[in-house]
């Protein structure tokens, strides 16, 4: 089965930029797609400098979602969120002022990661932090999930008026130009070495499994639910995977229902294992082409978790309620539409999110399906 290999370098431009991450790419670029996968064939998606983070999501979305092996190799900047204190990889417009807009946030990483089957995806990153990020990873490490390793490291802030080079994933790209793909626990250990001798970085926070500590909290995903004797699916996140890479989503829908039953029973209604399963059921739910029941079961999720006590700019609230707000924008039953939009305003009067003028647009659209319906004979 083809591999997908995700190319990403992003650092701010002016004065704020601590590193030049798009430097590493024609390196990367020239390595053969196989090798970067590790598999037979793969298709590469490069990324340069992006502006938006919803570009990034989109394409981050695109290669999570692609069925095989995923590879993705990051180079950039992290800036905190001072409101929130989340890591965020800076974009081309982030500024310190601006990072909880412009900024993509590390989570969202995991989030696009954690329907992956466990075994199938890799993330090598090349990071630099600002002076106060870089104190933040010290007692928040960072990582992509249980089921997806981050190799790599984290570097200080170069000294003042210095331009960092991402060294790491040029020795990355370099080990792999020789045709030979190591397995990724050596790969990262050479490439280690190599950047260390080349460039001193004996500072740096080293990424690898079983060296951070896990972040824990609302952004850590929840374990999964142990199999019960009965069940025969040793892992029902691949069995998902492949009911939904087969066109069975009724059955995937029906397999991860079950699943969330055995949660409400052994954890109760609003724990995080439950609420996992109703996010994985409305992933499906978008996978199979119904944004309706999507929006709906992503509003369930905000209103569970604020039910539970989380805070309106959990990004874990937040998280639900954009991807509501999405889904309902993509309806195309105006009927149905209009009886959900009432649920989302009120969402969203709670849950501002990130997007200035999400209400309003919600508001808006509402006010025009229901003119639209009023005037229907």
């Amino acid at each position: 089965m083809p591999g997908t290999v995700l190319l990403l370098a992003a650092s701010p431009a002016g004065k704020g930029c601590l590193v030049d991450a798009a430097s590493v790419l024609p390196v990367l670029a020239a390595v053969a797609p196989p090798v970067l996968s590790g598999t037979d064939t793969a298709n590469v998606v490069e990324l340069a400098d992006p502006l938006e983070p919803q570009a990034v999501l989109t394409r981050l979305r695109a290669a999570a979602t692609a069925p095989g092996p995923l590879t993705v190799f990051l180079s950039g900047q992290l800036q905190l969120d001072r409101r929130q204190h989340l890591p965020h990889l800076a974009l081309a417009r982030t500024t310190p002022a601006t990072v909880r807009y412009t900024g993509f946030p590390w989570h969202w990483i995991r989030e696009e990661l954690r329907l992956r089957v466990p075994g199938t995806t890799t993330v090598f990153a090349d990071l630099h932090a600002d002076p106060e990020t870089w104190r933040h990873l010290h007692t928040a490490p960072l990582d992509c999930g249980p089921a997806v390793p981050l190799y790599g490291r984290v570097a200080p802030p170069p000294p003042r008026r210095g331009l960092a080079v991402p060294g790491y994933m040029k020795a990355v790209a370099t080990i792999l130009r020789s045709g030979h793909r190591p397995d990724p626990a050596t790969l990262h250990h050479q490439a280690m070495t190599r950047a260390h001798a080349e460039t001193g970085g004996q500072g740096d926070i080293v990424l690898a499994p079983g060296v951070p500590v896990p972040v824990r909290g609302p952004l850590m995903p929840p374990p999964f639910v142990p199999v019960p004797p009965a069940a025969t699916p040793p892992d029902p996140h691949a069995a998902l995977t492949a009911a939904v890479q087969d066109g069975r989503h009724a059955e995937a829908d029906l397999l991860a229902a079950q699943w969330e039953q055995i949660a409400l029973r052994a954890h109760g209604p609003g724990s995080e294992e439950a609420l996992h399963w109703m996010e994985v059921r409305a992933d499906l739910a978008m996978l199979a082409g119904d944004p309706g029941r999507s929006c709906e079961t992503w509003l369930a999720v905000a209103a569970a978790r604020l039910t539970a006590g989380r805070s309106p700019a959990d990004p874990a609230v937040e998280a639900a309620v954009d991807r509501a707000h999405h889904q309902w924008g993509r309806m195309s039953d105006p009927e149905r539409a209009r009886a959900l939009g009432p649920a989302l305003v009120a969402l969203r009067e709670r849950v501002p999110g990130r997007r200035e003028g999400a209400l309003h647009h919600v508001q808006e659209h509402l006010r025009r399906l229901r003119s639209r319906l009023q005037t229907q004979p």
